[in-house]
């Protein structure tokens, strides 16, 4: 699990998810701004929150524009991570005007995804109050994980495992096929000494075992809070706790007196409503001037 210091994405990451992104959307071409705008003409864009948010994917948003109009200047008045109130001027964005429409609907996608990751995920945050640590899950969309995943940081919550190789969770899959908890955690030690097992849990017998087989972190999958507090009472000092499985905001308060260390939410990434932004685009530098 990942510190939650909020590191520049690479731009790597999504330059390539950019270019596609646009290459769907413009296809063989902007037939309607080439219609109805003049190719020479400059703009001045800005960047609004309409609701409250959390900002997250500004430099994804900014590719978009850069792809299709090098000469952009974008000027950041709210970083990610920030929160906005609605009215709110996240962005200012001047180029050519043909390049920010025909952008405008890519940007948005992605950065409206991202900010209601991380404001959702703000949400649980201020829940928790400090007692307890908000972890994501691999419950992402297709090849959007590294964003959706940096849009949890910016809102507050730290990452758990990126990926199958750099995290071990043995699961009750896991444990039917190698023979038994012990067996399971037996051949991850063996396999990869040193790297700290986490082993999943659905009841309090499982709890048990995964103590037994010396687990370095137990997931509480779907348990209910009188168990969550007896399997954190068995397992302080032994292994450190993660309550997964039905969570919600309503819970929050209950869950994170528990004294478990860690609270994983699929939520996070595959629930999260798109935050309402909009890009508001005019002549020059007078955007009221175009209405």
């Amino acid at each position: 699990m990942n510190a939650a210091v909020l590191q520049p994405l690479a731009p790597d990451s999504y330059r390539e998810l950019v270019r596609r992104a646009l290459a769907e959307d413009v296809g063989a071409g902007d037939v309607t701004t080439k219609a109805t705008v003049d190719a020479t003409h400059q703009a001045r864009a800005v960047l609004l929150a309409k609701s409250r948010c959390v900002v997250a994917g500004l430099e994804v948003a900014a590719e978009a524009f850069r792809q299709l109009d090098s000469a952009v200047a974008i000027r950041i008045d709210h970083a990610d991570g920030s929160l906005c109130e609605p009215g709110t001027t996240i962005a200012d964005i001047r180029g050519r005007a043909a390049a920010l429409l025909t952008a405008e609907r890519t940007a948005l996608n992605f950065m409206q995804r991202m900010t209601g990751i991380a404001t959702l995920t703000r949400q649980f945050v201020d829940a928790a109050a400090g007692r307890i640590t908000i972890l994501d899950t691999r419950k992402t969309t297709p090849l959007m994980r590294t964003l959706e995943k940096y849009a949890v940081r910016a809102g507050g919550g730290m990452n758990h495992r990126f990926g199958l190789s750099d995290g071990v969770l043995i699961k009750d899959n896991h444990v039917r096929l190698a023979g038994g908890v012990c067996a399971a955690v037996a051949r991850m030690r063996a396999s990869a000494p040193g790297l700290p097992i986490e082993v999943e849990a659905q009841s309090l017998s499982e709890v048990a075992d995964a103590l037994q087989a010396e687990a370095d972190i137990i997931l509480l999958d779907n348990l209910s809070t009188p168990d969550i507090l007896d399997a954190v009472r068995q397992c302080r000092g032994r292994a450190k706790t993660e309550i997964s499985g039905g969570v919600t905001l309503a819970r929050m308060p209950e869950l994170a007196a528990t004294g478990a260390d860690y609270i994983s939410i699929g939520a996070l990434t595959h629930s999260a409503p798109a935050a309402d932004l909009s890009l508001e685009i005019g002549w020059g530098s007078d955007l009221d001037s175009c209405s």
